[in-house]
């Protein structure tokens, strides 16, 4: 057997996290197999449903790296074949015209609601002649339920779990305008698309009764079911957005990067031993049901935060100058030259080490791209008080001369000047950082000198003389 899985949101908004999660889950398990990852746009809900959404998730999907097989599938324009499936039941007994009226159906529920009930649906029409029809009232088509015995799933997550069939009513399969159901068409896009398992959020548990006896029905037997808990905050209440219950795209906008995104999503109720960094390789190999928690997950920004800087500094440099330009464009609205490149090139090893997100590692990189005159924050201009210009100035005339231009040699000459003048390191090297970086925080001084090179570091600390912040 051939194991497929798919992903099917809604359109009706962004790309969130529990989506996220529930995607790569689905995707690892296709992969894991050698089976094929399916994605199905649930589009039936037309007054909610938008392109603008469907772009968002797309376009989510893809930068996670969760790539689909084949193309992706409107849900809406298969609801010919979803209908049909519903006048087969009509014709086979399995389902019945319900005639009942807007004010019946309060009623019913108003009632239940007083005897301390589940609202549901009495069954009236089930058995009813539909020669009894009120004039003018359009049916829905509902499905018989089963009203005796269990209904029980084997879910790959939760176990065994099994209901009263007395407790649940006969769902509505097409509307009165005659459009099908969330439940139908799912169920029915299932059988058609092979799916073999549905893996999902344990919020549809109660919808995979109701669907379990529709396969029945429809003489199909059911898919695996995993119903996987949901992410909670770390309150430990449902994520929402207060936790940052955000789209995946926010991440990406915040300086994420995917596979850190996607490793801290795996670990998010599924583990491998002790294991927390694990690549996308390790992921596909490792990757099963069994290991998912039936506990709810906590979302924890810190620890993908973390979790992002170990990936950033993995990332090859190239790669993360590729990525940090277009925050830097943005940042200085102007585009960033080609030296501006190449010092990013050069002095990239150094700048990831003492980032997070890829914002932090465009804010620290700023300095290396900005055009003479470079601002001075406000801890550079307590550094570069009178005493710490004249210093520099003296510092500059020594670095004039170098033989070598390079971190070495800088270092070497800086300490030498440093003891000539019987003072400490910093005494020089903070001024001196202040007036080459702008703050007072920045990778290692001489490093920083040797990538910006000799005339540009000569510029700067002439710039920082001449006119102080």
């Amino acid at each position: 057997m051939t194991v497929i899985t798919r992903f099917a949101p809604s359109p009706t908004g962004f790309l969130h996290i529990g989506g996220a999660r529930t995607a790569l889950f689905n995707w690892l398990y296709a992969r894991h197999h050698g089976g094929r990852f399916l994605l199905r746009i649930e589009d039936t809900d037309r007054a909610r449903s938008t392109d603008d959404a469907i772009a968002r998730i797309l376009d989510g999907l893809d930068w996670l790296g969760l790539a689909w097989d084949g193309e992706a599938v409107s849900q809406f324009a298969r609801r010919d074949l979803h209908e049909a499936a519903a006048r087969r039941l009509l014709d086979q007994g399995k389902a019945y015209y319900c005639y009942a009226s807007a004010e019946e159906l309060a009623e019913m529920r108003e009632t239940a609601k007083r005897e301390g009930r589940p609202p549901r649906y009495d069954g009236r029409w089930r058995d009813r002649d539909p020669a009894e029809a009120p004039p003018g009232v359009p049916p829905v088509v509902r499905f018989k339920a089963p009203t005796a015995g269990e209904t029980a799933i084997d879910d790959r997550v939760q176990g065994t779990v099994t209901v009263g069939n007395a407790e649940l009513d006969d769902m509505v399969l097409l509307r009165s305008d005659g459009t099908p159901t969330y439940m139908l068409s799912v169920v029915i896009d299932d059988i058609d698309m092979g799916i073999t398992h549905v893996i999902r959020g344990d919020d549809h548990l109660t919808n995979a009764f109701r669907q379990t006896q529709l396969y029945h029905a429809l003489g199909v037997a059911p898919p695996v079911f995993a119903h996987i808990p949901l992410i909670h905050g770390p309150d430990g209440a449902k994520l929402s957005k207060r936790h940052g219950a955000l789209g995946v795209e926010a991440y990406r906008d915040m300086g994420f990067l995917p596979e850190a995104l996607r490793n801290y999503l795996l670990r998010l109720g599924w583990g491998h031993g002790d294991e927390e960094i694990i690549s996308t390789e390790q992921a596909i190999a490792w990757f099963d049901l069994d290991a998912v928690g039936k506990a709810a997950s906590r979302f924890d920004v810190v620890k993908l935060t973390n979790l992002n800087g170990h990936y950033l500094r993995e990332r090859p440099d190239r790669d993360l100058v590729e990525l940090v330009v277009p925050r830097l464009e943005a940042m200085l609205h102007r585009p960033v030259d080609d030296a501006g490149r190449a010092r990013l090139a050069a002095g990239m090893a150094g700048l990831k080490q003492r980032a997070k997100t890829l914002v932090e590692l465009a804010g620290n990189a700023a300095f290396y791209v900005r055009h003479r005159p470079i601002p001075h924050d406000e801890s550079a201009r307590k550094l570069l008080d009178p005493e710490a210009r004249a210093r520099l100035a003296r510092l500059a005339e020594r670095y004039a001369v170098l033989s070598t231009w390079s971190e070495q040699a800088l270092d070497a000459e800086t300490r030498a000047f440093v003891e000539a003048e019987g003072l400490k390191l910093g005494k020089v090297a903070q001024p001196l950082r202040a007036a080459l970086a702008g703050s007072a925080t920045s990778p290692g001084i001489f490093e920083v000198a040797a990538v910006l090179g000799r005339d540009e570091t000569l510029g700067r600390i002439a710039d920082a003389l001449e006119s102080p912040d």
